[in-house]
């Protein structure tokens, strides 16, 4: 049997997608019964692999007692360059903590990315690609599913939200990178439409332009709801009540709440990014740019059946990302690094 000790501290910040990419394996890998791996977490104990799920500097100085931790996996939930927009630092400070990253990444015998647009990246810094493998994420579909029509009328009346009023939601911290001007302004453009947007400061007063959106979100437009940081555990309710995920992000990896709004059918637009194509194909709204999303989001209000085919298309994204197929993979993975 495999020892394998998951390190992580992700749930000390809410509001992040490292955290649910983390849960999700865990308690995933825990289910198997194959009793092929054994997972710990957190432990100081020896192991046969390490699996660092984030960058914490105890964790660095770990690594260097290979003897003790075994092999050496690191997640890439992010790159240095995908810093920026999201924290806000003195430039030294930016500087030397951008360089830690790709040195703590350099440190592992094996790094898992969770697209695979981000493989060139990492070689273009020195690591090699065949040091790199790509595992997409995951939900799983006992957490995450379609409510009942009374369960989705039920959580509109808490909000106070009407039952028919067309709903936007956005899920994400709240930064610059995604998208956020762009969320107010569709509100702005669309009175008659409900936006909400979950999630807040998960890194506080240091979240990259703070101070406006701080204002922004303390005055958003009347049809916009900021609710600020949401246990897990509710989030499903949110995505159930929504007619149409937004996510608008300027720069991403492989956001959970695609695959959690995908997993409760609900139809999904983004940002016409690059390293969406290879991941979703075209199972989703494609937008460039805020005029493109508006211009979309009023056909949509004048032809609803255009979402029935995005529905589907959500359970097709859903369905290519299942846990079963990806459990198979992780134990593979771990077994060959080995």
């Amino acid at each position: 049997m495999l020892i394998i000790n998951m390190l992580s501290s992700s749930g000390k910040i809410q509001g992040q997608g490292v955290d649910s990419a983390y849960l999700e394996l865990v308690r995933m890998l825990k289910q198997d019964a194959s009793n092929e791996l054994m997972i710990r977490t957190n432990s100081y104990k020896r192991a046969d692999v390490t699996h660092y799920h984030t960058i914490n500097l105890l964790y660095y100085f770990s690594t260097f007692f290979k003897r003790h931790v075994g092999k050496r996996i690191g997640y890439v939930h992010f790159l240095p360059e995908t810093l920026d927009g999201s924290i806000k630092l003195p430039k030294p400070i930016f500087s030397i903590f951008k360089k830690y990253v790709l040195s703590f990444y350099k440190r592992m015998d094996q790094l898992v990315v969770v697209n695979p647009d981000f493989i060139d990246k990492l070689a273009a810094s020195g690591i090699k690609c065949e040091k790199v493998s790509y595992i997409p994420n995951f939900v799983s579909k006992e957490k995450w599913y379609e409510l009942s029509f009374e369960d989705k009328n039920k959580f509109r009346e808490e909000l106070a939200i009407d039952k028919d009023k067309f709903i936007i939601i956005g899920v994400g911290q709240i930064q610059k990178r995604k998208g956020i001007d762009d969320f107010i302004a569709l509100a702005q453009k669309n009175p008659e439409i409900q936006f909400i947007w979950v999630g807040g400061f998960s890194f506080g007063k240091i979240s990259d332009g703070y101070e406006d959106y701080k204002k922004k979100v303390d005055n958003p437009p009347n049809n916009l709801l900021f609710t600020g940081i949401v246990f897990r555990e509710k989030m499903i309710n949110y995505y159930n009540i929504a007619d149409l995920f937004l996510l608008p992000s300027f720069n991403e990896l492989f956001p959970m709440s695609i695959l959690e709004a995908a997993s409760t059918a609900t139809p999904i637009m983004l940002r016409n990014l690059e390293l969406y194509r290879s991941i979703l194909m075209e199972n989703y709204i494609a937008a460039n740019d805020l005029e493109n999303m508006n211009e979309k989001l009023r056909e949509i209000l004048q032809n609803r059946d255009i979402l029935v085919e995005y529905e589907k298309c959500a359970n097709k994204i859903s369905k290519l990302y299942s846990e079963e197929s990806l459990c198979k993979t992780w134990k593979d993975f771990y077994l060959s690094v080995t």
